[in-house]
């Protein structure tokens, strides 16, 4: 098994090898010059399609094209509308007439062969023409493009074939005849398993089958369900509907109220109009009156402005003098101002002085105050004190003949 990995490898890498198309330049003129038919014929049908695209666009393409070319297409215009013509119109009863009609469509082709030639003759020879033509925004029709796309296949096919030399030929043989061997093998396995699978597939069908059953029977009960339910709504609806009809009759008598609510109010507003246009046109003409008033009032404005500018320029001038007067006022004011600055200082100074001695004197009688009544007190405590002491001695000398006469007393 470890050797057999490295050899599938290597024989798919081969195989790949050999099925892989080839991109090796041709080797020999001939297999050049049938390459070179192939592409020229390739690039015909690419030409030649796009013919009738070129002819409706003649108008654009006129001066790029040249009188020769466009002579020509004009001619195989004309062609090919015979042709249709021809074609619509051939008839399958006269059999006379049919042979006529068939040898006209001949003709026809072979002139149409030769129109085709000789326009793409003309596309050949000019090269530069062909490419620009050919890369424009042009759409071939669905048969065209597939029919080239198939000239392609076959020219790949045939390059393919002529770069294939016969001892690679035989070995793609052979390994087709492999791949057809393991293919065979391939599908008696595929067989086998499908038989298998088969097995397995009866055993989930009939596990299937139970399990149908069991939804059937919920099937069943839900369609039950269902029943009950729409007996339900239908008699939901039912009152649903004498509702929608009462609130209908409601809701038509209201708009029959709104209604002739709505005629009330426009009569109204008709009324409204007409009253607001008579109030209109009188406060227009109040706006005119007053407008003109206005007009007065503005001339005699400046009537009066012109008036009182004069008589401020009086004032003005009044005024200019006056001020020249109080500058010299305010000066004279502010040497009077600082003198009495000086006098009220001075005087400020000598009241502060008088208070400091009100005040100095105010303390020192509050001072006598005290230490005479301090001294007064205490001569009084002094005499007291000198009275009491002489009170307790005589008290003293009672109390010591009193206690021996006790003594004796007690001794007896």
């Amino acid at each position: 098994k470890g050797m057999a990995a490295p050899e599938t490898a290597v024989a798919t890498l081969n195989a790949m090898k050999m099925l892989e198309p080839r991109q090796i330049k041709p080797v020999s003129v001939e297999t050049e010059r049938i390459i070179a038919v192939l592409d020229e014929t390739i690039a015909k049908l690419e030409m030649s399609s796009l013919i009738p695209h070129i002819i409706t666009s003649l108008d654009k393409f006129a001066d790029a094209l040249g009188p020769e070319i466009t002579t020509n297409l004009m001619e195989h215009q004309k062609l090919s509308d015979e042709m249709e013509n021809l074609l619509s119109g051939l008839e399958e009863g006269d059999s006379v007439r049919a042979e006529e009609q068939q040898g006209c469509l001949q003709l026809l082709k072979q002139r149409l062969k030769c129109s085709v030639r000789n326009v793409l003759r003309l596309f050949l020879a000019n090269p530069q023409l062909c490419q620009a033509l050919k890369y424009g925004a042009w759409e071939r029709g669905a048969p065209a493009e597939v029919f080239i796309k198939a000239f392609g296949e076959f020219r790949n096919f045939v390059l393919e074939r002529l770069l294939t030399s016969p001892v690679e030929e035989e070995e793609k043989s052979q390994f087709m005849d492999d791949i057809y061997l393991r293919i065979k093998e391939n599908s008696e396995t595929i067989t086998a398993l499908q038989a298998e699978l088969a097995a397995v597939i009866q055993t989930r069908e009939e596990e299937i089958h139970k399990k149908d059953n069991m939804i059937k029977d919920l099937k069943t009960s839900i369609q039950d369900l269902t029943k009950d339910y729409k007996v339900g709504i239908q008699q939901i609806k039912e009152e649903g509907e004498k509702q929608q009809e009462a609130e209908l009759q409601t809701s038509q008598a209201r708009c029959a109220v709104l209604e002739q609510d709505i005629k009330e109010l426009e009569a109204q507003l008709k009324a409204l109009v007409l009253e607001h246009r008579a109030s209109e046109l009188a406060l227009r003409k109040r706006k005119r009156r007053l407008e003109m008033e206005i007009v007065n009032w503005m001339q005699k404005y400046d009537t009066d402005m012109g008036e009182k500018k004069a008589e401020y320029e009086e004032i003005n001038a009044v005024y200019t003098e006056e001020k020249a007067q109080l500058s010299l006022l305010m000066e004279k004011h502010g040497m009077l101002l600082q003198e009495y600055s000086q006098i009220e200082e001075e005087r400020r100074i000598c009241k502060e002085k008088e208070e400091q001695a009100l005040k100095e004197l105010a303390t020192r009688n509050r001072a006598a105050t005290r230490i005479q009544a301090f001294w007064r007190g205490y001569l009084v405590r002094s005499f007291f004190k000198s009275k009491r002491k002489k009170g307790k001695d005589k008290d003293v000398g009672k109390g010591k003949g009193k206690g021996k006469g006790k003594g004796k007393k007690a001794k007896k």
